[in-house]
């Protein structure tokens, strides 16, 4: 089908035109026969790169068109939303006959962010929609279409809670909404349906065809019955089937089971990579190293990574910073990078296509079993999805480094069938979340209609109804036995303390724990390494990483000089190296100093200083309802200190906009000390001070009259 044959505004078709949409992929001509113009609800069952982004923008065009309700779109990670958000915010070019407003929210759990509410179309994560509906936000009222990416992970056991509630209030709507669900290709794609109330539009066309197959012996044995030999060498197999590819113009794409192996197999590939470039190749090649290396502490992480940039060879795992990987992922779509070693994370979080993606290994370790576990048949065909890229190769490979074993892992892999998504509500930390977040959206509310909302639920369609009334009445009593609900009769309604719990977005074990904590903080002297202790060793934070045998003298030694700042006694075996980490950074320790000491790398110490900042932030909202007043200027002060990594010192030159750590320690290192050291400083001085330069200097002078 062509796209001028849709029922579009003009405006919408020249868009279409602009992004090179001229016909429709088959799963998008099935969702518009299926009624996706006309309103109805739908989940499309497709593979990764088939078209369902265009589905969901075809939808958002005759939503708005016909429409002057709000569209929101729920993506389950940031990294997603950012790339979403820079697509969908093309359509504010049509006309609709009303400027079109498209925003993005995707952080801060405890705000409302009232933009939003003048926006038509609105890209968040799954958390922030939760986060909104539990403020009672009002336009949520005023939603009509809801786009729901990546459904399949409502089977995920740490982001599927979320998705599963939110979709259940969003589904169960006066308004009703229509629901476009999009997923990748699952067994049980007719259950999710139904319990949506969707159409099912399920296929499993991709535009570059897939071949799959397993590499043993020198040999990859295609599904389809073929075979072909790879030139090996002492390189190993994952890097000479890359080489393979990329001798013939291709990108290839290894998911290696840990951080250090995807580190070690692209150092391995970079040497026989980089005899395959052209002068000019390798010259853009320098100019990406330089960058990196110019934007980023020479941590020893860096310095390889750099190395191997020149090499057009990358690695891109968890570690590295946004800025890195962002890097890398941008020269990898333009072909400067021919060859990354990557995490598994890379499948989920970014769509990044290769002609070849080799998977180096099924086997992943999982931390709760001690031991290394094979990869699900469900995860297998999310890194096949990112084989093919659409507008170079004609078709896309997947290959599974095989030991001896290739007919079982074609068997169980190739020929497997995914997985069905089961939910994951059904648990203890999930219910006694989620319940209390129901109960405090609607107090005074009864038993069993408490209950009846969570029948409602993808758990409440595969729970036995009585198994589910039981794990829901012992989530009930924690939470009245913790003082976050009260019940009354048959009748429920959250205390403040649950209220602000809810409100907060924070587990009611973290709060209970903190609760505890600053009823018994002393009122005396400073408790920085106590309230350190006391995030770090809460459910929330990540990544905790336990300590190394070397780590646990540096713990003892940091608890016995700072014992007086401690809220109750712990030993090293308390600690993590999150709270040694953090408690260097606060001290002002260099990203290198971090990773040669603890091995944290930058990408690592960003998530602990974001996270540790929402939870003081938690920590300092409680202890306001506790009426502990006398801590709120210390946790304030804790939470700058965090957010910049700096020594109290610093604090008050860190409220200027362009003034971080680096600038501030050099500022206070010549004399300026305070904002007012600043006003006193004329702009010609300030402007020579290193780092500084004139147009910070100016920068920095304009707003001190709105700084106290």
């Amino acid at each position: 089908m062509r796209i001028t044959e849709l029922p579009l505004a003009n405006s919408a078709f020249k868009l279409l035109e602009e992004i090179n949409i001229k016909e429709l992929f088959p799963p998008q001509k099935m969702a518009v026969d299926a009624g996706l113009l006309e309103g109805e609800n739908i989940l499309v069952s497709a593979p990764t790169a088939s078209g369902k982004t265009i589905i969901a923008m075809l939808a958002t065009m005759q939503f708005l068109e016909k429409n002057r309700a709000k569209a929101v779109y729920l993506s389950p990670l940031r990294a997603l939303a950012s790339e979403k958000f820079s697509e969908f915010k093309k359509l504010e070019k049509i006309d609709f006959g009303r400027k079109i407003n498209v925003a993005i929210s995707t952080g801060d759990f405890d705000s409302v962010d009232e933009e939003l509410e003048k926006a038509d179309v609105i890209i968040l994560t799954n958390e922030k929609m939760d986060s909104l509906i539990r403020h009672g936000v009002e336009w949520i009222d005023n939603i009509g279409l809801v786009i729901a990416d990546e459904v399949h992970l409502i089977g995920d056991a740490d982001r599927g809670p979320t998705l599963e509630i939110v979709l259940t209030k969003l589904k169960e709507m006066e308004s009703k909404p229509q629901i476009l669900g999009l997923s990748a290709t699952i067994t049980n794609s007719d259950e999710i349906a139904q319990w949506l109330g969707c159409k099912l539009v399920s296929s499993e066309w991709r535009p570059v065809p897939l071949a799959e197959g397993v590499f043993d012996g020198g040999q990859v044995y295609w599904s389809n019955g073929k075979s072909d030999e790879v030139e090996s060498s002492i390189r190993g197999p994952a890097i000479d089937l890359c080489i393979d590819t990329i001798k013939s113009g291709g990108q290839s794409i290894i998911f290696a089971e840990t951080r250090m192996r995807s580190a070690s197999l692209a150092t391995k590939g970079a040497e026989a990579v980089s005899r395959l470039l052209s002068d000019s190749e390798r010259e853009e090649l320098d100019h990406i190293s330089q960058m990196i290396l110019s934007e980023n502490e020479h941590t020893d992480l860096i310095k390889t990574l750099a190395s191997l940039l020149k090499k057009g060879v990358g690695f891109h795992h968890a570690g590295l910073n946004q800025n890195c990987r962002k890097v890398i992922e941008e020269k990898f779509r333009e072909g400067k990078i021919k060859l990354i070693a990557s995490t598994p994370t890379l499948a989920a979080g970014v769509n990044l296509p290769a002609r070849r993606v080799v998977i180096s290994s099924v086997l992943r370790y999982d931390v709760k079993a001690g031991t290394n576990k094979p990869i699900s048949v469900l995860e297998y065909k999310q890194l096949c999805g990112r084989a093919g890229r659409p507008q170079y190769d004609k078709f896309g490979e997947a290959v599974i480094v095989g030991n001896s074993n290739s007919s079982d892992l074609t068997e169980y892999y190739i020929n497997g069938v995914p997985e069905p998504i089961e939910s994951q509500l059904a648990n203890d930390r999930s219910l006694r979340i989620h319940i209390l977040s129901h109960i405090v959206s609607n107090p005074g509310i009864k038993n069993d209609d408490l209950l009846e909302f969570f029948l409602k639920t993808l758990a409440g369609r595969q729970t036995r109804k009585n198994t589910l009334k039981f794990a829901i009445e012992i989530a009930k009593k924690f939470l009245i036995n913790e003082k976050l609900i009260v019940q009354k009769a048959e009748r429920f309604a959250a205390t403040e303390f649950g209220k602000k719990v809810s409100m907060l977005y924070i587990d009611p074990v973290s709060a209970i724990y903190f609760k505890r904590a600053l009823e018994i903080v002393s009122e005396n002297g400073k408790h920085t390494l106590g309230f350190l202790h006391l995030v770090t060793n809460s459910e929330e934070f990540f990544p905790k990483f336990s300590l190394r045998n070397k780590d646990y003298e540096m713990a003892s030694v940091l608890i016995e000089n700072r014992a007086s700042e401690l809220i109750e006694r712990i030993s090293e075996y308390d600690c993590s190296r999150g709270m040694l980490a953090l408690h260097s950074w606060i001290n002002e320790a260099s990203e290198v100093s971090l990773s040669d000491n603890l091995n944290v790398e930058s990408g690592d110490m960003h998530r602990m200083v974001e996270i540790a900042d929402w939870l003081l932030y938690c920590l300092y909202e409680l202890a306001k309802l506790l009426e502990r007043t006398d801590l709120l200027e210390e946790i304030s002060v804790l939470r700058a200190r965090i957010r910049y990594g700096i020594k109290e010192e610093l604090v008050d030159l860190t409220q200027i906009r362009g003034i971080g750590r680096v600038r501030a320690r050099k500022l206070y290192d010549r004399g300026i000390k305070t904002i007012e050291d600043l006003r006193k400083i004329p702009v010609e001085k300030l402007a020579e001070i290193d780092k500084i330069g004139a147009t910070l200097a100016d920068n920095i002078k304009s707003q001190l009259s709105k700084v106290r």
